[in-house]
């Protein structure tokens, strides 16, 4: 790739990110913009993209570069249309992330680090994804399919080959297995009534602090 810019829409999505931060704090909006243009570039980071990143922040190309080499959630290499990432953790390993990654490799044919040959599948070997709880586990893009099993690994698999992957959960991942979220199998125990939120200050947020006027309301 030899040139990339936002379109028209994810240009108006960098006003937003940046007035979220004072003037000369453009730089604090590098994690956010990088992913602006990962998601618009089909799931991967060509340096054209961080150069585009680093003029908008006013940065040398190189912040961008250490940003984006340094966060696993950036792909500096093109990957599929699916991109699995695999948790091997000891919680999912114990509980069968071995099998996972063998029902994976022995369906698709390709191992950690590959991709299919028609572009649909890119599979990747990660460490802790943080759901422990409903082992074995895979991150599939932006999604949690969780408390997996050869079988409904495959099924996914399948259904990802036929564009029509399984939506989410009322909790945003959907375990594989038909319980809701963490519940065990007694479902739901506790917590029965709704949650009360803490007051907040109301004098705290009148609206009246311009972002890029923070430093001198705190007396630096």
């Amino acid at each position: 790739t030899t040139k990339f810019d936002f379109t028209d829409e994810n240009y108006k999505r960098v006003e937003a990110i940046l007035s979220k931060y004072p003037a000369n704090y453009k730089q604090s909006g590098i994690i956010p913009l990088l992913d602006l243009a990962q998601r618009q570039h089909g799931g991967w980071l060509p340096l054209v993209a961080m150069d585009k990143v680093a003029r908008i922040v006013d940065v040398p190309p190189s912040h961008v570069y250490e940003v984006a080499s340094f966060y696993t959630m950036f792909n500096r290499q093109k990957v599929g249309k699916y991109f699995i990432q695999l948790c091997g953790t000891t919680p999912c390993m114990i509980c069968g992330s071995e099998d996972i990654k063998g029902a994976i490799t022995d369906h698709l044919g390709i191992k950690s680090g590959e991709t299919t040959k028609d572009g649909l599948f890119t599979l990747l070997e990660v460490e802790c994804l943080g759901a422990c709880a409903n082992a074995p586990m895979i991150q599939l893009n932006d999604d949690y399919y969780e408390c997996l099993t050869r079988e409904t690994m495959v099924e996914l698999l399948e259904a990802c080959k036929r564009g029509d992957p399984p939506a989410m959960g009322k909790w945003g991942s959907l375990p594989m297995n038909g319980q809701v979220s963490c519940e065990g199998p007694l479902g739901k125990t506790s917590l029965f009534g709704e949650v009360t939120a803490p007051p907040v200050r109301a004098e705290g947020f009148n609206g009246e602090v311009d972002p890029a006027s923070v430093k001198e309301h705190m007396a630096y």
